[in-house]
């Protein structure tokens, strides 16, 4: 008889991770609270402190990366729009 594999949430995982990185309970007391083996206490923990530095460095890549789309954005309209008033000077006479 096989045992199947127990699937655990993201926020499951981060809550016992969390708890593990706190430090105030031993990986033994934080497994046999939550049901889970010390070795995958101890991965997860791992995983959450080797992650973290991400978390707060991606939101501020996100947003200069926007700024920078955006000021492209603004820097070609203001090429289309100065193409178009040349042409309109010429096609009217007034660039003499």
């Amino acid at each position: 008889m096989t045992r199947k594999r127990r699937q655990y949430s993201v926020t499951f995982k981060a809550k016992v991770a969390l708890e593990a990185i706190k430090g105030q309970r031993t990986i033994q007391e934080i497994s046999s609270t939550f049901g889970v083996h010390p070795h995958q206490v101890g991965q997860w923990k791992r995983q959450g402190l080797e992650q973290l530095p991400e978390v707060f460095s991606s939101g501020h890549s996100l947003a200069e990366r926007a700024d920078e789309e955006l000021k492209a954005e603004l820097y070609q309209q203001i090429g289309q729009l100065q193409v178009e008033l040349e042409w309109l000077k010429k096609k009217s006479g007034l660039s003499r």
